[in-house]
């Protein structure tokens, strides 16, 4: 796929513009967006990424099509997750809702600089050392298992990183509108709204790490994997506010991603046996019996691994929810406080 500098600087150009204009016309008035607000963004900017895959396929080739679209789903499934981190980093800040838009704003373009720079680095050792499939590989295979059993508990607002940030800058106790710093009596403080940014941006590095290996699984174009990374991001803080309360249902997410992540590790991994130079694999040459995974599977497993978790965890919330209101409905007379909790 030749993709020309000038195509490169206008698509660079059009996503800076998308995401000024959403600053200045959505974030810079703290507010809370309603529903039908976020909505109809939400829809816009899905739509949009939706007509780029087309036009991909039919300007170009539906090969690369297919490509974009597998990575797009995918980057959105691990947005939809990193979405849910911020909700823990945003409830353990505690963050009045005004300002949750302009935390979410940083926080996504945070998230598309830290990702433009992996997709460099990536598309650069792709093109140097074939061997960086197999450490691809290996990498999404143990994202994969962490994703699928490591703990769900874990606070990005009170681990150690943050405290070694509390310890070194003075932080007030009390939000001051929605500024980074404040004085008081002649000295400068850094406010909890500067410490849920810098949470916000150690937990977009972590996610970086797992995104781009996970998309270099599914194309070697570096053009696909930024537009793809891009269309994931836009519209990413009115999904905040659309599937809010549908965050904490989507309790099958992690294992559908772990799912997600491990078939590509090992897409990749058959991918680096194909283009095998090591000399102690298979003598150095390339092993030809390993079957390549078409795009066309790869879309569809992505597809309907995502709507599985999907389902599932609907169908397992709504279950969990009906038993404990017939609980409830059987022991009218005890304490709210001694009931089954709804969490």
């Amino acid at each position: 796929m030749q993709v020309t500098p000038l195509v490169w600087i206008i698509t660079i150009a059009i996503t800076i513009a998308f995401f000024v204009y959403e600053f200045f016309a959505h974030v810079r008035k703290p507010h809370e967006p309603s529903i039908g607000e976020s909505a109809r963004w939400s829809a816009f900017y899905i739509g949009l990424a939706l007509l780029f895959g087309v036009g991909i396929g039919w300007l170009v080739d539906w090969r690369y099509g297919g490509e974009y679209f597998a990575g797009y789903l995918t980057e959105k499934a691990l947005s939809v997750d990193n979405l849910f981190v911020f909700l823990i980093v945003m409830t353990g800040f505690a963050v009045p809702k005004i300002y949750q838009q302009k935390v979410l704003m940083i926080g996504i373009v945070i998230a598309l600089i830290l990702r433009g720079g992996f997709i460099a680095v990536g598309a650069a050792l792709i093109e140097n050392l074939s061997w960086i499939f197999y450490a691809f590989g290996a990498l999404l295979l143990f994202l994969a298992w962490r994703q699928a059993f490591g703990s769900g508990d874990h606070n990005p607002a009170d681990g150690r990183f943050m405290r070694l940030v509390r310890r070194v800058l003075p932080v007030t106790d009390e939000y001051h509108g929605d500024r980074l710093t404040t004085r008081i009596d002649g000295r400068r403080f850094v406010t909890p709204m500067l410490l849920t940014i810098i949470a916000i941006g150690f937990v977009d590095l972590i996610f970086a790490v797992d995104s781009i290996p996970a998309i270099y699984g599914l194309t070697e174009e570096a053009y696909i994997v930024f537009t793809a990374n891009a269309f994931a991001l836009m519209g990413l803080r009115q999904l905040y506010f659309l599937i809010g309360g549908l965050l904490e249902r989507l309790v099958y997410l992690a294992q559908g991603l772990a799912v997600i992540l491990a078939f590509i590790g090992v897409k990749l991994v058959f991918h680096a046996l194909h283009v095998n130079e090591l000399p102690f694999i298979n003598g150095g040459e390339h092993v030809t019996w390993v079957p390549e995974i078409p795009i066309w599977f790869s879309l569809l497993f992505i597809g309907a691994t995502i709507t599985i978790a999907t389902v599932a965890s609907l169908v397992k919330t709504r279950g969990d929810r009906g038993s404990r209101q017939a609980v409830a409905d059987e022991a009218p007379n005890v304490p709210v406080e001694q009931r089954p909790s709804d969490r």
